[in-house]
C-alpha cells in the first residue's frame, strides 16, 4: 500500500499537470484566438492555425481527466477523516469535469464551422463567422459556469485538510476561502457583469491557495499527525 506522502506527491504532480494544461488551453490558446465581438478576426485566428486550436481541445480533455484523478487521489488520502466529505469532494470534481467535457462540444463545433468551406457557402461568410463566434461565446459561458464546481470541491477539501492535521491549518482555511471566492466570482460574472475589475481581482486572489497546495503536496507531501497521548489506565 502506498504511503500517505507518496499518494500526496502523486496528487501534487497530477494537480500541477492539470493547472498547466488547463492554463495552456484557456489562456495560452483560446484567449489569443477568441476575440469577443469580432467574428471575422476570431474565425481568421482559427483558420490560421487549426492545429493549435485542436491541441488546446486535447489539453482541456486531459485537464478534465486529471481533475478527476486529483479528486480520487485526495479521496484516497483523506477518506479516513470523513468519508461523506471525501465523497462529496469527488462528486463535485466529477460534475465539474463532466461540464468541461460537455462544453468542449462548442469548441469543436466552432472549429468545424470555421474550417468547413461548405458552411460559408451555405450561410454566407458573415453568417458563418458570426456562428463561429457565437459557439465560442457559448463555450466561454460554459467555462465560467464550471467555476461553480471548481469552487465547490474546495469546500470539503478545506474541511478535510483542517480536520486531518495533515496540512497546515492556514492552508486548509485558505482553500475554503478560495472555494467561496470561485463560487462568488462565478455568480457575480452573471449577476453583475458591470462590476469594476478591482472586485474581480479581489475574488481571484484567494485562488493562489490552490498553487500553495500544489507546492505543499510536491515538496512536503503531508504531515504525519502525532498520535494522541493517552493516560495509562490505573489499576485499582
Amino acid at each position: 500500500m502506498s504511503s500517505p506522502s507518496r499518494v500526496a506527491r502523486a496528487a501534487g504532480v497530477l494537480y500541477l499537470l492539470m493547472a498547466i494544461l488547463g492554463g495552456y488551453a484557456h489562456l495560452g490558446v483560446r484567449n489569443t484566438v477568441y476575440t469577443p465581438g469580432d467574428a471575422a478576426t476570431t474565425t481568421a485566428n482559427i483558420v490560421g492555425n487549426p492545429t493549435l486550436f485542436r491541441v488546446s481541445l486535447v489539453a482541456d480533455l486531459a485537464m478534465a481527466i486529471l481533475f478527476v484523478s486529483v479528486g480520487v487521489a485526495l479521496h484516497r488520502l483523506l477518506r479516513h477523516v470523513d468519508l461523506s466529505a471525501a465523497g462529496a469532494m469527488v462528486l463535485f470534481v466529477t460534475v465539474g469535469a463532466a461540464m468541461i467535457l460537455t462544453n468542449l462540444l462548442f469548441h469543436q463545433a466552432a472549429l468545424l464551422v470555421a474550417t468547413d468551406a461548405s458552411v460559408a457557402t451555405s450561410l454566407g461568410v458573415e453568417a458563418a463567422d458570426a456562428l463561429t463566434l457565437f459557439l465560442l461565446d457559448l463555450h466561454q459561458v460554459g467555462y465560467t459556469l464550471a467555476g461553480i464546481f471548481f469552487g465547490l470541491w474546495l469546500l470539503p477539501l478545506s474541511y478535510l485538510a483542517v480536520r486531518s492535521r495533515m496540512f497546515p491549518r492556514l492552508l486548509g482555511v485558505a482553500l475554503g476561502v478560495a472555494g467561496v471566492a470561485w463560487i462568488v466570482d462565478t455568480v457575480v460574472r452573471f449577476a453583475a457583469p458591470e462590476l469594476p475589475g478591482i472586485f474581480r481581482v479581489a475574488l481571484e486572489a484567494p485562488r493562489f491557495a490552490e498553487f500553495a497546495l500544489i507546492l505543499y503536496l510536491l515538496i512536503r507531501g503531508v504531515r504525519t499527525p502525532a498520535p494522541a497521548i493517552t493516560e495509562p489506565a490505573v489499576v485499582a
